[in-house]
């Protein structure tokens, strides 16, 4: 069945389900507490491995340095990222610690053996803001 051409919608080949194949850098895995790369936090998905029951810390890189590589992001830009605690123990849990221009909003921390799903949004000059949205 196809989609009915009014309202400004789209619909893509012969409007049977279609797959969508994007690109996924190999995820980076950290495994101290660090301040991770611009590039890093790009790749949508992050790996903590602590390799023992201790906690640690992510800090995103400064808004400055994000936005030197976003040069087109205008306010309300997103990206996505996944944060994926692979440490085993109760207590390794990871936090995410804001760099400096960034608001982070819900839970910033990751359980052991969990993982976490944040929006990053440009919320203005030299602004933008972590959601944690799963």
């Amino acid at each position: 069945m196809g989609l009915p051409n009014v309202g400004g919608g789209y619909q893509v080949g012969d409007g049977n389900v279609e797959t969508q194949l994007n690109v996924q850098a190999a995820p980076a895995t950290f495994t101290a507490t660090a301040t991770i790369s611009v590039a890093t936090l790009l790749s949508g998905i992050v790996v903590a491995d602590k390799g023992s029951d201790a906690a640690t810390n992510m800090t995103l890189p400064t808004v400055a340095l994000l936005e030197e590589t976003l040069t087109q992001a205008k306010t309300n830009s997103y990206f996505s990222l996944s944060v994926i605690n692979v440490a085993v123990g109760s207590s390794a849990t990871v936090t995410v610690v804001a760099g400096t221009g960034w608001t982070l909003v819900g839970l910033v921390t990751v359980p052991y053996l969990t993982s976490g799903r944040f929006h990053a949004r440009k919320t203005g000059d030299s602004a933008w803001s972590l959601y944690r949205i799963a």
